[in-house]
């Protein structure tokens, strides 16, 4: 099983790719729809379902689709939601996939298939030990990965950092909403990251979301113990990782 479906829906998109498990690296090219303004399960998942039968011909009818989701998911279930319609919240989000894809499917959180795509092929890749991927966007999204194991559903972006939520203060919405230069931000990003340093005292600091593509401008400014590095996959990085948590539950 070297090619796996990968979907991410977001909050204004969803977007699907088939991948090649070998390289890590989409053997297509990526397909993206709207996210219904009504994003309801219901709405969604037709869009999926449009994104499957787009790549029908590229994957096998019982190979499994590995989907993210802008949610925490326990044990395939939805717990609570933000950027999509009410209705997510309590969805037994794997089951109900399956049975309108007719497949198996994994749901995962959208960070932490970022996290495990940059373990297995990306800026992680063979780091020994523990690896904490952040995405810096309109919140701080968290993975934490241990020697390729998983801690899923982390919302580190929540720390209290100077008696403040982490992300309120250090995400690039913040920078963007005060008008933060980039060595102003960085001085609240050094706070954020050397507070998670004390906290876990992982291996390796992997940075994602879209501003990462202008690490230049703000990692050399942090002065840390544990490297930090910018994240190599980018925006492909959910997609590669969903496909990747569906391969290894198949």
């Amino acid at each position: 099983m070297s090619i796996v479906l990968g979907i991410d829906i977001g909050g204004s998109g969803v977007k699907g790719a088939p991948v090649d498990l070998d390289k890590g690296e989409f053997a297509a090219e990526r397909f993206r729809i709207e996210t219904p303004e009504e994003s309801t399960p219901e709405a969604v998942a037709t869009v999926v379902a449009e994104i499957v039968e787009h790549f029908a011909d590229q994957i096998g009818k019982d190979t499994p689709i590995g989907i993210t989701v802008p949610a925490p998911v326990r044990h395939g279930r939805i717990p609570m939601i933000a950027n999509l319609h009410a209705d997510w919240k309590g969805l037994e989000a794997e089951a109900f996939f399956s049975e309108r894809l007719g497949r198996p499917v994994t749901v995962v959180n959208d960070a932490d298939a970022a996290g495990i795509a940059e373990v297995h092929y990306g800026a992680a890749k063979d780091t020994e030990g523990v690896v904490i991927l952040t995405t810096l966007g309109t919140g701080i999204g968290t993975a934490v990965i241990n020697d390729g194991v998983l801690l899923p559903n982390t919302e580190l972006g929540h720390i209290e950092v100077d008696g403040h939520d982490a992300e309120s203060r250090a995400a690039k919405s913040a920078k963007e909403r005060e008008d933060l230069s980039y060595k102003e931000w960085a001085v609240r990003l050094q706070r954020y990251y050397e507070t998670m340093q004390m906290l876990f005292w992982p291996d390796l600091f992997v940075v994602g979301g879209g501003v990462s593509k202008k690490h230049e401008k703000f990692l050399p400014l942090l002065d840390l113990e544990t490297p930090i590095v910018p994240a190599a996959l980018l925006n492909s990085a959910g997609i590669i990782g969903a496909a990747r948590m569906a391969a290894d539950r198949a």
